[in-house]
């Protein structure tokens, strides 16, 4: 650039001396040639010009893309533009358990609790979450918890319910995370996934996600996250208004699988009659 406003500047000053000799020897003649030359830069600014104009026309449809997608609340979808744990514009693989180790897929253990059947119990120290089945018994599912410093401890009730819920980060997220959109809609590439159950007034959810792999890890802000399959069977089995407890990350509890219900058999007594149901185990 700087060597073509060089080259420009020499042939000008080369053109004004050429002006001048003809001026001395010809004065009708330079009188032309000076017409020419100031012809000659009205020319190459219009040039210019035109040139400038030519590129915002070209940079306009980008410019009106983003000021429409600003006016409306958008960010630019890229991955760079979403928190820790999210993924964005990809749906989650249609097979997800096959991405979990055995301990994170959905199984049914014993569980010692006194919570009532039907409750959820957040094991956030071991990233489960058991939905309690009453009998000693518990559907245990893996889930991703806060990170560190995000990891919170009380008792919520599920206040709402949605499928393929759209996504609206909370200002909290969006102070600390200026860059992120502030509305997802809901579809296989939003970052809550299936389906979201939303825990009394907080900004917390129970909620699925698009990228399975971060079942098991320390990753979100707060919220429960299970594989799209897990949250959708989950959100078959509970209701508005079912109690929630997350338990500290230093409180983890222990359960362990649940053993196969015993077979039970009929024990023939004399006179024809049966005893009652005895378990297999206990018959020598």
């Amino acid at each position: 650039m700087r060597a073509r406003n060089a080259g420009r500047r020499n042939s000008v000053r080369l053109i004004g001396v050429a002006c001048q000799r003809i001026h001395a020897m010809h004065p009708d003649g330079a009188a032309h040639m000076t017409q020419m030359v100031s012809s000659s830069r009205r020319l190459w600014s219009r040039g210019i010009n035109f040139l400038a104009f030519a590129g915002a026309l070209l940079l306009a449809p980008c410019s009106f893309s983003t000021a429409r997608a600003q006016s409306l609340g958008y960010a630019p979808a890229e991955q760079s533009a979403f928190p820790q744990g999210y993924v964005s514009g990809e749906a989650a693989p249609a097979d997800e358990d096959s991405l979990l180790p055995e301990r994170l897929r959905r199984q049914i253990v014993a569980l010692d609790t006194r919570e009532a059947p039907g409750t959820i119990i957040i094991d956030t120290g071991n990233t489960y979450l058991y939905y309690v089945l009453g009998g000693g018994r518990a559907i245990r599912y893996g889930v991703g918890v806060g990170r560190s410093g995000f990891t919170w401890a009380g008792v919520q009730t599920i206040s709402r319910k949605a499928e393929w819920p759209d996504w609206y980060p909370p200002s909290e997220m969006i102070a600390r995370q200026p860059y992120l959109p502030r509305f997802v809609a809901g579809g296989p590439g939003n970052p809550l996934g299936a389906r979201a159950m939303y825990l009394g007034s907080s900004e917390y959810r129970i909620h699925g996600t698009n990228d399975p792999t971060t079942i098991g890890k320390f990753v979100s802000s707060g919220c429960i996250r299970l594989t799209n399959e897990d949250v959708t069977d989950l959100f078959s089995r509970v209701n508005v208004g079912t109690k929630v407890v997350v338990l500290p990350k230093n409180a983890p509890l222990q359960a362990r699988s649940a053993p196969a219900q015993p077979r039970r058999i009929l024990t023939p007594l004399p006179g024809g009659r049966q005893a009652m149901n005895v378990p297999a185990s206990g018959v020598n």
